[in-house]
C-alpha cells in the first residue's frame, strides 16, 4: 500500500519534516493496533499547509486513528488506545475508531478492512492515511490516489456523490476548509 509515486515521495518528505507529525506517527506504531492508520486531516492538512505556505503547527482538530479489529468493535478499546495516545503526546486531540463497527454509523455495509472503509469516507483528499512499518518507512493508503490531494482539488468520493452528497456539501461548508485554503476548487 506504499505510493511510490511522486505525490507519494512528496507526501513522505513533508511528514519527515513535521516533527509533530513524525512523532505522532511513532506514538501510533508503538500500539501496535490492527491495521492500524493515521488518515484525514492530519494528511491533509499537512499537504494543504505546505501548498498554501503557511507555517507548520500542531494538526487542526482531532488527529484520527483508524483500525480494525472485529474482536474488540466496542468503544472501550478505542477510549484505551487514546489514552495511551494522550499519555505520549498529550498536546494533541486523538479520536482512535475501529473501523470494524464505524459501518453502523454511517449507514453502510460492513467494512472488510481500513482500506475499505476510508474508501468510503466523504471526499477524496481526506480518504488518505498514513502509518510507519516495522522498518521506520511511511507507508501510504489512498484509495482515490492523492491527485486530488496535491490538486487542492475537494470532491466528493463515489461513496458521496448519490444520496450522501448533502452531506459532503455540509461538511464542505462547516469545516471552512475554503477560508483556509483559498487555493482549493471544489467540486
Amino acid at each position: 500500500m506504499s505510493s511510490g509515486c511522486g505525490h507519494g515521495r512528496s507526501l513522505v518528505r513533508l511528514l519527515h519534516a513535521d516533527p509533530v507529525r513524525w512523532q505522532a506517527l511513532q506514538a501510533v506504531r508503538s500500539l501496535q493496533l490492527e491495521d492500524g492508520w493515521i488518515g484525514a486531516g492530519f494528511v491533509r492538512d499537512a499537504v494543504w499547509d505546505h501548498l498554501h505556505g503557511q507555517v507548520v503547527s500542531l494538526p487542526f482538530g482531532d488527529v484520527d486513528v483508524v483500525w480494525f479489529d472485529h474482536e474488540h468493535p466496542g468503544r472501550a478499546a478505542d477510549r484505551i488506545h487514546e489514552s495511551m495516545l494522550t499519555a505520549l503526546m498529550p498536546q494533541l486531540r486523538w479520536s482512535v475508531k475501529n473501523q470494524a463497527r464505524m459501518h453502523r454509523r454511517n449507514g453502510d455495509a460492513a467494512y472488510l478492512s481500513v482500506a475499505d472503509a476510508i474508501a468510503r469516507w466523504p471526499e477524496t483528499a481526506t480518504a488518505v492515511a498514513v502509518r510507519l512499518d516495522a522498518g521506520g518507512r511511511v507507508e501510504i493508503m489512498a484509495p482515490w490516489g492523492l491527485d486530488d490531494l496535491f490538486d487542492l482539488r475537494l470532491r466528493p468520493t463515489p461513496a458521496f456523490s448519490g444520496d450522501k452528497h448533502p452531506i459532503y456539501r455540509q461538511r464542505v461548508a462547516a469545516k471552512a476548509w475554503l477560508q483556509r485554503y483559498p487555493g482549493l476548487h471544489v467540486e
